[in-house]
This record gives structure tokens, sequence and C-alpha cells, in this order.
């Protein structure tokens, strides 16, 4: 379970926007960057505070040499829209790492192939994730329109793009594209909504493929205190007596084996 962390007024130092919507943030948190493993995410506080809960945003990027960490979102609402319109020297409330990320033994692991695979804005924190694996990497990303942070990615292996309407890569979504391109790996990481998540657990179910899905779900608190963001698992929770989990503290990643995703 992840620890109680300290909220800290940080300092922005570079925003952009880097496709329609699609925001880069760059923040000064030198214990932010220090501890964040990939998977995991920050909880961002509006200056409006008739905004009470926090915004969580995957970490991207963790800088820990430059004390800076680097959050990519997309504008979905009138708290991110207020982030959007921030600048360098600018501040923001942040707490964080939060949640638990993909497990640090098999992020270390130098040995057989992996498949990372992003969707929409779940693409980002796939990024810290490339850097951190030392194994054989492909990497295939899905987008519903606008390509964004595809050449971030050609550093840490192949790269394949998967389109709904077949302007860049493949048409269709990933697994189309892991199909059409005959793609494979000894290993599955995942973040991205819940039918693409769906179709990846599945494929992996029938090849038995270990994999590991990062899980898109709306939040309130971020600390798993109101038992807003569950999600349905295959074994019942010791303390709660039920078949559920927190996505915020017990995820947001889980061994897909572990994990029910209905709909």
């Amino acid at each position: 379970m992840t620890e109680q962390k300290r909220q800290e007024c940080a300092r922005i130092l570079k925003q952009e926007e880097i496709s329609e919507g699609i925001f880069s943030l760059w923040i000064e948190s030198a214990q932010i960057a220090r501890d964040a493993r990939p998977g995991q995410f920050a909880a961002l506080y509006c200056k409006d505070r008739s905004r009470l809960l926090p915004r969580p945003i995957s970490i991207c990027e963790a800088d820990p040499d430059g004390n800076r960490i680097r959050l990519v979102y997309r504008v979905a609402g009138a708290g991110t829209a207020e982030f959007s319109a921030l600048g360098a020297g600018d501040t923001l409330e942040i707490t964080g790492p939060l949640g638990n990320g993909y497990p640090s033994e098999e992020v270390s692991r130098n040995d057989g192939s992996a498949l990372l695979i992003g969707g929409g804005i779940g693409i980002p924190p796939m990024l810290e994730l490339a850097k951190r694996m030392h194994c054989e990497k492909t990497i295939v990303l899905g987008y519903r329109d606008h390509i964004f942070m595809a050449d971030a990615f050609s550093a840490y292996g192949p790269v394949y793009i998967a389109t709904e309407d077949g302007s860049c890569g493949s048409r269709g979504n990933v697994m189309d594209c892991i199909r059409e391109n005959g793609l494979r790996g000894d290993r599955i990481f995942a973040c991205g909504p819940t039918p693409m998540l769906r179709s990846l657990q599945a494929y992996a179910r029938e090849h038995a493929i270990p994999c590991w899905l990062s899980l898109e779900q709306r939040m309130a608190c971020g600390i798993g205190a109101c038992l807003a963001c569950i999600c349905h698992t295959t074994e019942t929770d010791e303390h709660s007596g039920v078949k559920n989990a927190r996505i915020c503290v017990e995820g947001p990643v889980f061994n897909a084996t572990q994990i029910e995703l209905k709909g």
C-alpha cells in the first residue's frame, strides 16, 4: 500500500501544447522525481477552491538529476483547463508519487522481450517505462486522431502506430496493429482506455503471456479514502471481504489475471 505523501507547492518550469488539447507540463519536485516509478501518478490541486478534489495525472517522465517531473494530460474539464493556462514560474499544489506502478522486478529485467502498449492519454506514462526497461522492447501506440509523443519513443525500440482512420500506421486499434505486423513479446505492459485493456487481457490470456495493465479511471481523493475508484478483482480482498480493489492505491497497475474488466 502506498504511504501517505506530503502535499507541496511546486514551481512550473515549462508548459506547452504538444497536440490539440494535449499539454506537456514540467514541474520542479525533487521528492517526486526521486521516488517516482513507472505507472505512478501525481495529484494536482486547482487554485480555484470551489474545485476541492485533486486531478490525478500519470507521471510521463521523472528526472531526479534535474529535480523535475513531466506530466502530459488532456484538457477534459474546468480543472485541467485551469492547469493549461499556467506557465513557467507559476506554482501548483501537488502530491505524489501515488499508486502502485509496474512491478520493479519486471521493469529491471534485461532478459526476454516486452510489448509496451499505450492508447490515447495512456501513452505518456509508457515513456518512463520504456526509458527504464533494458530488455528488447516493441512499442505500440494507438490514437483516435492527432499523433503526439510518437517520436519520443523511437530511442527505446521500434514504434508501431495504429489510428482509427488509418491516416498513420495501421488502420484500427492496437490489437489490429499487433496482428497486422505479427508483433510478439514475452511480456505485455499497457495503459489506455478500458476497451483496449480488455482486448489485451483476452489476448494475453489466450497466448499465456504475463501482462500488466494500468487502468484509466476517474478518481476523487486519490489516496484510497473515498472508495470512488473501485475495480472488480478475481480474488477477495482480505480486509474488506469483497472482490474489489482501489485503483488509486492497489492500482492503477494490476496483473491482468487479477482483475475483471467489464463493459
